[in-house]
């Protein structure tokens, strides 16, 4: 928020929160880029929530069918 104010500097916004300079100009950056979606109400959101959690489920699955997978080959090498 203090960035997009623009009433300080990006090195006084970085110093004050201890971060670097470049770093601040990338969420300022995200942050316009992203602030267009905020007016547009749900609907603006829906179909890129739905992928992500569906991605996110796969991934979890994923994850969770290696863990299984780790565990069994540990136990048969004895580790």
């Amino acid at each position: 928020m203090a960035a997009l104010r623009e009433d300080r500097t990006k090195l006084e916004l970085s110093s004050e929160y201890g971060v670097h300079p470049i770093q601040i100009g990338l969420w300022k950056k995200a942050a316009m880029k992203g602030l267009p979606r905020v007016f547009e109400g749900k609907n603006g959101f829906d179909g890129k929530e739905k992928e992500q959690k569906a991605l996110i489920e796969k991934l979890y699955g994923k994850i969770g069918e290696v863990e299984v997978e780790n565990d069994w080959l540990k136990k048969k090498l004895g580790l």
